[in-house]
């Protein structure tokens, strides 16, 4: 059977990989997705999304809690774990499959399978039916990361869970350890404690949230804390032993070991680059520690080749895989797109309460030799914060002393994902603190903080 050729293929169709092929396809180009498990990746089928489902759920559940603080009476108030499940299931569901309209409705060839790339310009995809040869001058590898296991912590589905188990539950977790604070580690800490598994969470750095400003991870500690979390911080897991019912977890902190007995463990101790099968080294690709080596445009160095989303690097967040995917589609079709700066990528965690960040933190400013201005407004001290019942948080602003540049932008509380997008476009359009004092916002909003933020770092707060 004759080779297809297309001007561009992808090999992925997570939120880069999809993002790119519909790109490509408006500029008029002809263009193959080649995926082997799921349209929208583990972004919209394992990953964000139906976290974000399990997320509400626990937090509708919180608030039905503390219906009587608001006037209102709710009783035997319980949850379905299957049902709930059955609900994020759901969600990802649908959003799947509008992926594959999209997909159709830009004209998009998928061919489902498993892609290697025999050489340049080349890629042969085994499917269901055989293998099918597809060409192309440009290819786009977007092929996402997978959990990293560690050694002894291996995920098993029974006792020991990496995120993909934790969102299929096999048993409700009671006695629940976490393993790493990042993003997913706290989410899901926060969703089983919630609904009320005793929880501990293990950090090896000195602080929970470590890619976070300080202060932030330091109020999300305190937060935790309240809610029954148990925080260990600068903590190692040495092993797990196993049984049919439980495992025994040995942390070692201050340099001696305990032994924590608890019925279920979620690793989630960062990620690894799919970069195995494909063939890359043959071509010449360069590959650091499971990640493939880019130039700001995303370019490998191999003519013709690029590499976007998590295999590409950090930040390992779905909307940096889809900005790239758009960027390399314009690079391909001949436009002169703008390469991303990772510094204006805003990273947002759906815990409770909800931590949102862009920018530089206070410490990494300084390091770079900034002289900076800082300012920090409370929930406490906003009218909408407190009629939501949501008086617990914090916007913090970093400044640079000398220009002006918002050079950070750091927030803690309810709905702080959605705030954070008022700084992201501010650095984007290289505002100053001047720009932000004289911009007039909507009372009353939660947004109201981020000006009190702004004018506290130049000492000028008025509400508080």
């Amino acid at each position: 059977m004759a080779a297809r050729n297309f001007d561009m293929i992808v090999i992925g169709a997570g939120p880069g990989g999809y993002v790119a092929a519909i790109r490509g396809a408006q500029l008029g180009l002809s263009v193959a997705v080649v995926e082997r498990e799921h349209l929208g990746g583990i972004c919209l089928n394992w990953g964000c999304i139906p976290t974000k489902a399990l997320l509400r759920s626990a937090e509708v559940f919180h608030l039905m809690h503390r219906a009587k603080e608001f006037g209102l009476k709710a009783e035997g108030i319980g949850y379905d774990l299957s049902a709930v499940v059955k609900r994020s299931r759901g969600v990802a569901k649908q959003l799947s499959s509008g992926v594959g309209h999209l997909l159709k409705k830009n004209k998009v060839t998928v061919v489902m399978g498993e892609a290697t790339l025999p050489g340049k310009g080349r890629v042969s995809v085994r499917t269901d039916k055989g293998t099918e040869e597809l060409t192309a001058k440009a290819i786009v590898l977007a092929t996402g990361a997978r959990a990293r296991n560690l050694p002894g912590l291996e995920a098993d589905g029974k006792r020991v869970w990496s995120y993909k188990h934790a969102l299929q539950p096999p048993h409700e977790p009671k006695k629940l350890l976490v393993i790493g604070s990042g993003a997913i580690g706290i989410e899901f800490a926060s969703f089983f404690n919630t609904l009320g598994a005793e929880t501990t969470v293990v950090e090896v750095m000195d602080r929970i949230l470590p890619v976070e400003d300080a202060e932030i991870s330091a109020f999300a500690k305190k937060q935790f804390e309240k809610q029954g979390m148990t925080i260990r911080e600068k903590a190692t897991v040495k092993q797990l032993d196993r049984s049919a019912d439980k495992v025994v977890a040995h942390v070692e902190q201050n340099g001696k070991v305990e032994k924590i007995e608890v019925d279920t463990v979620i690793s989630a101790v960062g990620i690894v680059g799919n970069v195995e099968g494909l063939g890359l080294e043959d071509l010449g690709v360069r590959i650091d520690r499971s990640h493939v080596v880019t130039d700001d445009y995303c370019r490998t160095g191999v003519e013709g080749l690029y590499a976007i989303g998590d295999l590409a690097g950090a930040p390992w967040l779905a909307h940096k895989a889809s900005h790239e995917g758009v960027m390399v589609a314009e690079l391909i079709a001949g436009q002169k797109p703008h390469p991303i700066k990772p510094g204006s990528i805003a990273g947002c965690t759906y815990c409770h309460p909800q931590v949102a960040s862009v920018g530089l933190t206070e410490a990494r400013a300084k390091e770079q030799g900034h002289d900076v201005k800082v300012g920090r407004f409370p929930f406490i001290g906003n009218g909408k914060a407190i009629a939501l019942g949501e008086a617990e948080g914090m916007v913090k602003t970093v400044f640079d002393a000398k220009t002006g540049e918002l050079l950070g932008a750091h927030m803690i509380g309810a709905e702080v994902t959605e705030l954070i997008q008022g700084y992201v476009v501010g650095r984007q359009l290289e505002t100053t603190e001047a720009d932000l004092m004289e911009t007039v916002f909507p009372h009353p909003t939660l947004s109201e903080m981020m000006h009190e933020s702004v004018l506290d770092a130049w000492d000028r707060a008025i509400h508080f």
